[in-house]
């Protein structure tokens, strides 16, 4: 509802609010995953950003939105939502 009330499209993060390093990230996924392979980092290709936040100041402020979950949650969750609708998802 609150989002109908915004004149004009402007970009608006959703997320935890939390900062996160990209290894932790893919740890937590391969955790979740229950993978059991080697992650392999390509050491010839530039870092870019190894740690990402999400400023979701904008969605508080124009939208009264805070998250509901953590990140680990909201990631177990996906996680577990694609490992039982793999076949719906093709």
């Amino acid at each position: 509802e609150a989002v109908l009330k915004i004149d004009s499209p402007i970009p608006i993060n959703l997320g935890s609010g939390s900062e996160i390093r990209i290894k932790d990230l893919i740890d937590k996924i391969v955790k979740y995953c229950e993978y059991d392979g080697e992650v392999r980092w390509n050491s010839s290709k530039p870092d870019g950003q190894p740690r990402r936040l999400l400023d979701i100041s904008k969605a508080k402020e124009l939208l009264g939105w805070e998250p509901k979950q953590n990140f680990d949650d909201g990631l177990r969750q996906t996680v577990e939502w694609y490992k039982n609708n793999i076949e719906n998802c093709r």
